[in-house]
C-alpha cells in the first residue's frame, strides 16, 4: 500500500493555489472546488477542496513537508512575505522544524529529520 495524497480544506481556493506554489509545488488539477499539486520532489500528491462551514485549527490534521535545509526554506518564504508562527528549532524527538499555517489556517511544519523519521533510537523493532 502506497500513500496517495493529502486533501486538506481551503476557504479562498486562489490564495491558498498561490501559497502552495510559494511553497514549490506544481498545481496540475484546478476545479472551480479542488485542486491538486505535485510535490517539489518524491512524487507524492497534495490537494486542496473548498470547505463548506469553518476550517478547524486546533485538533486537525498537520501537514508534514520535509526539507534537506529547513533554515534556506524559511529564509527563502520569509523574503517571499510568508510568516512562520514558529522558527526553526531542534526537538527532543531529533527533528529540525519551523510551523506555519496556510491561508486557510492548516497547519504546516517544515522539518528534516534524516535517519530519525523512520528510525529513531527509540524505533519498535520486528
Amino acid at each position: 500500500m502506497r500513500l496517495n495524497q493529502v486533501t486538506a480544506p481551503a476557504g479562498d481556493l486562489d490564495a491558498s493555489i498561490a501559497f502552495y506554489r510559494q511553497l514549490g509545488f506544481r498545481l496540475i488539477v484546478k476545479s472551480p472546488h479542488y485542486a491538486r499539486f505535485e510535490a517539489p520532489e518524491g512524487g507524492a500528491t497534495f490537494s486542496l477542496h473548498v470547505a463548506n462551514g469553518d476550517i478547524a485549527h486546533e485538533n486537525a490534521p498537520q501537514i508534514y513537508l520535509e526539507c534537506d535545509d529547513v533554515d534556506a526554506e524559511v529564509a527563502r518564504l520569509k523574503a517571499a512575505g510568508v510568516v512562520f508562527e514558529r522558527e526553526p528549532a531542534m526537538q527532543t524527538w531529533l527533528w529540525y522544524e519551523a510551523w506555519l499555517r496556510d491561508p486557510a489556517g492548516n497547519a504546516l511544519c517544515l522539518y528534516h529529520a534524516g535517519v530519525n523519521r523512520t528510525h529513531p533510537p527509540w524505533r519498535i523493532e520486528t
